[in-house]
């Protein structure tokens, strides 16, 4: 999947999204902090738009049905789509909208967010109708603040980036410009974690212990900058010590578990130069930085037969 824009014919209209990944600043970022996020294009979503006479319908894996009578779960794209559908002053009618998804819902991938922008592109070239990237990622936040309660607006920013991202919450958003390839290695715990409960649970001890709640969130922002500098300077090893450090963080803030442990352990105990969780945690995934392109698929191998639940070896190039 990449994150082309959608294409229409007289039938049908298409919209596509890849997935994201937070490479280091989760949870700190909510507060002010800086965070990296990466694209991930190993999986994503497609949202097909058809002309079905009556109400408008989804077809997913999730649900199939009116749009009307979607669960509590799609809360968010429901409003998305209608949100949509104003924007563009259609009306909500006669469409079915087809998703197709290969990115496991719960594991800090952004599944949520790149169906809206796959849904919301398919809207548009439906209509004929061109978006900016303002529109695109104001219309995408709709769902995002059902899913999340208070997003960042990482997760948006990265699946309509094709670069690694730098964000900051009330800055402006800039693309960090990497000095050699990393190759990663994402493992699903095969839970799934709730990104809400684990933010909302974060400012329930920044409000119990502000003072050492606050230390940890400015450690993790300290990484971050570190981690940034490690990517630009070909600085692989360094990197990997930063998303160390930033597990520990996270460990202390309460939003790893003793399944995730267990991954980052065994990737670190087979030679990754650094391991962490990536997303909310409490489930989902984590990220593992190989040596080069072949550690990278023999880590992969092994994390599979550890018990891994999926594993995506990938390489994070640097641009030309």
């Amino acid at each position: 999947m990449s994150a082309e824009k959608a294409t229409t014919t007289e039938q049908t209209a298409i919209g596509i999204a890849h997935s994201k990944l937070i490479l280091i600043g989760e949870h700190a970022v909510v507060h002010g902090q800086p965070a990296i996020a990466i694209p991930f294009p190993l999986v994503g979503v497609e949202s097909v738009i058809e002309y079905v006479p009556g109400s408008v319908k989804i077809d997913s894996t999730f649900y199939h049905g009116p749009l009307e009578h979607a669960p509590a779960a799609l809360e968010g794209i429901v409003s998305c789509i209608k949100g949509t559908l104003e924007h563009l002053q259609l009306p909500c009618s006669d469409l079915l909208i087809r998703i197709k998804s290969s990115i496991p819902p719960g594991k800090g991938l952004g599944s949520s967010a790149s169906v809206a922008i796959s849904i919301i592109r398919s809207l548009f070239a439906y209509s004929n109708d061109h978006y900016s990237e303002e529109e695109l990622l104001k219309l995408a936040n709709i769902a995002e603040t059902f899913a999340h309660g208070a997003p960042s607006g990482i997760d948006t920013m990265t699946i309509t980036s094709e670069s690694p991202v730098w964000y900051e919450k009330e800055h402006l958003i800039d693309f960090i410009n990497l000095s050699d390839d990393f190759h990663f290695v994402v493992a699903d715990s095969g839970r799934i974690g709730d990104t809400r409960l684990a933010v909302e649970s974060v400012a329930g001890l920044l409000k119990s212990a502000p003072r050492r709640i606050q230390k940890k969130l400015d450690r993790i922002g300290e990484l971050t900058y570190l981690a940034k500098h490690a990517l630009e300077k070909k600085g692989k090893h360094i990197l990997g010590q930063m998303l160390n450090e930033a597990q520990k963080e996270l460990e202390a803030l309460g939003v790893s578990d003793a399944g995730l442990d267990r991954l980052i352990h065994f990737a670190r105990k087979e030679g990754a130069l650094g391991a962490k969780l990536t997303g909310g945690g409490n489930g989902g995934c984590i990220i593992a930085l190989a040596q080069n392109e072949v550690h990278s698929r023999q880590l992969a191998e092994k994390l599979r037969k550890f018990g891994a639940h999926a594993v995506w070896p990938f390489v994070l190039k640097k641009q030309e």
